[in-house]
């Protein structure tokens, strides 16, 4: 069985976040975790820089995040359930991100309106 690597990186970024350190490397990367990634920088949840070597590897620099889990299992739900996974989530209801895979890529809670499709819930960070 392969290991969840979307659900590592977010336990590695949670331990340093912990433990006081502002950044973290992230060992191995997927672009699935990039445009995670991507989306949370978009937020101002975190910075990150691809360092590229031997191992593909992620810098990841710290910001204003509070706490960021992936999903598991990943739900697959329809546009008109979602609020009920926002609210199990999420502090409150304009607090944070879910972010979701849909076809159209990978989009948050608050774009999935715009695409009128559901999708996979994959990770959220508030």
């Amino acid at each position: 069985m392969k290991p969840d690597i979307i659900a590592k990186a977010f336990n590695e970024i949670m331990n340093a976040k912990n433990a006081g350190k502002s950044s973290v490397l992230i060992r191995p990367s997927s672009k699935l975790l990039v445009n995670i990634f991507e989306i949370m920088k978009k937020n101002n949840y975190i910075g990150y820089k691809i360092e590229k070597g031997a191992f593909n590897s992620i810098n990841v620099e710290i910001k204003k995040l509070n706490e960021c889990r992936a999903i598991k299992p990943r739900f697959n739900v329809q546009m008109k359930d979602l609020d009920r996974y926002i609210r199990r989530y999420l502090p409150a209801r304009d607090i944070g991100i879910v972010i979701i895979s849909t076809n159209k890529g990978l989009v948050t809670d608050k774009e999935i309106g715009e695409i009128k499709a559901g999708g996979c819930l994959i990770a959220y960070c508030f």
